[in-house]
């Protein structure tokens, strides 16, 4: 049941709460309460306790439960993408915003990561909106991408899996991937994946120029298919018609 969830600890997002407008403070408990229990196990009660504020109030500012998922969804990708944004653009060679970011990048990646991973609408909506996302920055940063969708889609399967498989990249890297240290870790070995070819241009043409061989025999295949299955049809309403 909704009102057996247990309280979160307080956490420095909402030890500052005071400073924040109640949109901002339901919004925040929202996101830390999706992420600790899903959002399936989250009313808006719950949400209404954790922020201090009255359900109804919650109510006057997102609706329902899909309008506060909605607009913790909207939140998440933008910050991710600002602070993403703020680190390519020259940040990044400034330690002291790399420490200081790390602690609401995290928050912001575990909601997202729970919301993708929970099988529901909304968790399909927040991946398409955070491939568009990602597709655009290809588009305007990488033109010679064949196929940017695709690409993007991959970027953000592979994110995902990461978080998905903390436990796992952990163990091996040594740190809690989920903690600051062990996401600057994780991070330090992602700037030297995504900056090292591992395959020659040579071999990646030959690859695609074979795949899209293969590609074309299925499609050459899937058409005869579909001819052969109209002819038969049309035979079949000729004895018809012809009874």
């Amino acid at each position: 049941m909704h009102g057996s969830l247990p309280r979160l600890a307080t956490s420095p997002t909402h030890a500052l709460a005071a400073d924040l407008t109640a949109r901002a403070r339901i919004r925040n408990a929202a996101l830390d309460l999706f992420t600790e229990h899903g959002a399936d196990r989250v009313g808006l009660r719950d949400v209404a306790r954790l922020a201090r504020v009255s359900a109804g109030l919650v109510q006057h500012h997102f609706g329902t439960k899909d309008g506060l998922r909605a607009a913790c969804d909207d939140y998440a990708l933008g910050e991710i993408t600002r602070i993403k944004e703020q680190v390519l653009e020259g940040e990044v060679d400034n330690p002291a915003f790399l420490a200081d970011m790390q602690p609401e990048l995290l928050r912001l990646y575990r909601y997202v990561a729970r919301s993708m991973i929970d099988g529901s609408p909304g968790a399909t909506a927040l991946f398409d909106q955070a491939v568009a996302g990602t597709q655009q920055w290809l588009i305007e940063n990488v033109p010679d991408i064949s196929d940017f969708h695709a690409f993007a889609a991959l970027m953000v399967a592979m994110e995902i899996g990461l978080l998905a498989m903390h436990r796992q990249l952990s163990q091996a890297l040594g740190a809690d991937v989920r903690s600051p240290e062990g996401n600057l870790l994780l991070t330090r070995v992602k700037s030297e994946f995504y900056s090292t070819p591992l395959l020659s241009k040579k071999f990646a043409r030959q690859a695609r120029s074979s795949i899209d061989a293969v590609l074309d025999g299925y499609h050459v295949a899937e058409r005869r298919k579909n001819q052969r299955n109209r002819t038969r049809r049309q035979r079949r309403e000729r004895v018809h018609d012809e009874r």
